[in-house]
């Protein structure tokens, strides 16, 4: 205590000490940034010896900064999704109506996997793939029920359908996750869509249901529509 009663505050770090604070966070991520490279050439099932050697440094370096090869999947991982949070993000905003917001979250979810599987399921799978994966994924769901939830703004159904759309939400990422990850997994050839028909396709999957014409994004349908068209009670007898 000093004489007005106060804990002093405490010394300032040397400059020594930031300098070499801000060497070690610099390595690391050039560090990722070189696993990344490797294991988009060498595949997710890379050894930690062959990322370091396509690194052109050690295992002991590797080992040094992120303890084993789980905390190098979960580093690249952090790196990786959050880049496609930014994106889904930037999606959403640009996004003309609702829909194209949906569809451009859908789109920016494939591209980036599309981009590097090997990346994608080395960050995805796996042991140590659980935690930080959960975590993404249920804020990608609470980004997705955004544009839904104002798609449904002014329609008859959206008092209705706003306390279950945490359910549609979380069977979207389902959806465009497994059927994503299968779509990488096909062969190139007259049955494989590309990534923007596959986007429209799973676009139209989740709004308008499995029976949407494939190759068309659905468009929003006026209030006024969705009255006129709606079945009368005599109608639902």
């Amino acid at each position: 205590m000093n004489s007005t009663g106060l804990r002093p505050a405490p010394p300032e770090p040397d400059g020594r000490s930031r300098r070499w604070r801000a060497h070690r966070t610099a390595r690391r991520v050039e560090l990722v940034r070189l696993a990344r490279r490797a294991v988009h050439r060498l595949g997710p099932e890379a050894s930690m010896d062959e990322i370091a050697a396509a690194a052109g440094t050690s295992k002991s370096v590797f080992y040094r900064y992120f303890g084993d090869k789980a905390g190098l999947q979960q580093a690249v991982a952090e790196r990786v999704l959050g880049r496609l949070q930014q994106e889904l993000h930037e999606a959403a905003a640009s996004a003309q109506s609702p829909l194209d917001g949906v569809h451009g979250m859908v789109r920016a979810y494939l591209g980036l996997a599309a981009a590097s599987p090997n990346v994608y399921a080395f960050v995805t799978g796996g042991p140590t793939a659980g935690a930080h994966i959960h975590h993404f994924f249920s804020a990608v769901s609470t980004l997705m029920s955004e544009p839904m939830r104002r798609h449904l703004e002014g329609r008859r159904t959206a008092e209705d359908a706003s306390p279950v759309l945490a359910f549609w939400s979380t069977a979207a990422i389902g959806l465009v996750r497994n059927a994503g990850e299968q779509w990488l997994a096909t062969p190139d050839g007259p049955d494989k869509p590309d990534l923007e028909d596959f986007a429209d396709l799973l676009t139209g999957w989740l709004l308008d249901g499995v029976m949407s014409p494939p190759g068309t994004r659905p468009s929003p349908t006026p209030p006024s529509t969705v009255e006129a068209t709606s079945p009368t009670p005599k109608e639902h007898r």
